[in-house]
């Protein structure tokens, strides 16, 4: 009978607290929440133990402020961008589907009033402008509009998602973390909660690399005060060997994770193309030292970082004649003419 009072305080105690806060009545969101706590308080604890043991430290601080301000600068800014990043939408296709039919309406709206308007004798109105966004989708339905991007021949039923039931241009793929089809799919992210796709791959690339140098500049921190109090409270000395052995892996983690990012950004691809690149049909044939969607280093950074401003922007595939001037050797002129930029 006690264990029945204290299941029924229980379930009142949930259900009020799910009634008060909607967000931790679903599973998926309860948990993203719960590692984006966990996260903020290991970010606390290092900095703040950090902030306890070095005694140095607080002496630099008062003698040398911009440096201590500069580093909880670096961190209140990567506890930012790790905010903005897991609450940044990485581009679903549901939403860029939307986006073009709203655009298609506008345009045939504004068609409309144009035809009307010269009967009249009136000035003509101008075309629909943000059309412009989709490349040449004034006008068109989101069906024509994938498959135009295809090969001619491609059926539409391979290009259709079977849980999201709509078509998906290329490198798009289903999350069924999300349940979403999202552009330009890289992975789904545990520790954000969210996909990494067409529209965050920026922001997270920032992210990891604010949070290298962090982790960088803590684990010097930690092994200065090491160097300097080595004979001093063995228990402190302790704390901070255990908190510096998981913070190293995380630094070399990082560290690996912004370079293969970096590697992924310059080549133009994702990281579910490079490891399903055999399992993906429009990728099966293309040889792997060939890159498929690369316009050059230099094209590929542009696009990267100042394409963010449209999230829904399409890519075709490539066409034959591309993939075989792509697949030809560098020699030294190509290097001289700048090609691979």
């Amino acid at each position: 009978m006690v264990i029945g009072m204290c299941r029924s305080f229980r379930d009142r105690a949930l259900d009020r607290c799910y009634h008060c806060f909607p967000c931790l009545s679903d599973p998926a969101r309860r948990s993203s929440l719960v590692l984006k706590v966990t996260l903020v308080m290991l970010h606390l604890v290092y900095v703040g133990i950090l902030f306890l043991f070095d005694s140095d430290l607080i002496d630099k601080t008062k003698k040398e402020p911009w440096y201590t301000a500069l580093y909880l600068l670096l961190f209140f800014a990567t506890l930012v961008q790790y905010f903005i990043t897991s609450g940044s939408s990485p581009g679903y296709v549901l939403d860029a589907m939307r986006a073009v039919n709203e655009t298609n309406v506008i345009c045939k709206k504004s068609s409309m009033a144009k035809t009307a308007s010269s009967k009249n004798g009136s000035l003509p109105v101008e075309g629909c402008q943000s059309g412009r966004n989709f490349q040449g989708t004034d006008s068109t339905s989101w069906t024509k509009l994938v498959m135009d991007m295809y090969p001619p021949g491609t059926s539409i039923r391979s290009c259709i998602c079977p849980y999201c039931n709509v078509e998906q241009p290329p490198r798009a793929k289903h999350c069924y973390d999300c349940d979403k089809c999202v552009l330009h799919f890289d992975h789904h992210c545990v520790w954000l909660g969210t996909c990494i796709g067409q529209g965050n791959h920026c922001k997270f690339w920032w992210y990891i690399c604010e949070e290298s140098a962090l982790c960088l500049w803590t684990g010097i921190l930690y092994i200065t005060y090491l160097r300097a109090n080595i004979s001093r409270a063995w228990w402190n000395d302790a704390i901070a060997i255990l908190l510096l052995i998981p913070l190293s892996i995380f630094i070399v983690f990082l560290l690996l994770l912004l370079f293969f990012h970096s590697y992924l950004i310059l080549t133009n691809q994702t990281t579910y193309e490079l490891v399903r690149r055999r399992r993906i049909p429009y990728l099966r044939g293309i040889p792997e030292r060939v890159y498929p969607f690369s316009k050059g280093v230099c094209h590929n950074l542009y696009d990267f970082c100042c394409g963010g401003s449209n999230i829904y922007s399409l890519e075709p595939l490539p066409s034959a004649q591309e993939l075989e001037e792509k697949s030809r050797p560098y020699t030294c002129l190509d290097v001289l003419t700048c090609r691979c930029c």
